[in-house]
């Protein structure tokens, strides 16, 4: 895992954090406090709430900055991700925001140009204007270059 990624568990489920992915919603924290607090330190604690409330609120993260896995799941997923993937997806929805990303709102298999193959669980917002430092996802400059589409 990249070092600029954190992982944070209860034993149940672990949520990972990519901070240079994150393009500061605040939907994170504003639905789960408990949880999700920037003012403190470490700002994820995972035993504010249960297991399925902590689920909940990390699938509304519209950048995939947060995305979880449960820990059953980890060993299946990492011997053979793809199939993980087919087996659980049967439509993909593409949601079109307003002047924003692409947001996929299912768990999918991202293969990057160089071949490296990523899981996204929850969200994942992928660029839409083209001045994302962060390709192929968003990172919040869509704002910054007057993007409208």
């Amino acid at each position: 895992m990249p070092k600029d990624t954190h992982k944070y568990t209860n034993g149940e489920v672990t949520v990972v954090w990519k901070p240079n992915t994150c393009i500061h919603s605040t939907l994170c924290w504003k639905g789960l406090i408990e949880v999700f607090n920037p003012k403190e330190r470490p700002w994820i604690k995972m035993d504010g709430a249960g297991t399925e409330k902590i689920i909940e609120q990390v699938r509304k993260c519209p950048s995939g900055a947060l995305s979880y896995f449960l820990n059953d799941d980890q060993q299946a997923a990492a011997d053979n991700p793809a199939k993980v993937v087919k087996e659980s997806a049967n439509v993909l929805k593409i949601e079109v925001s307003p002047n924003g990303p692409y947001f996929i709102r299912t768990e999918c298999l991202i293969v990057h140009s160089d071949g490296r193959e990523e899981i996204k669980a929850g969200t994942a917002a992928l660029c839409r204007c083209g001045s994302s430092g962060n390709k192929p996802y968003c990172d919040g400059s869509h704002r910054k270059v007057g993007f409208e589409g």
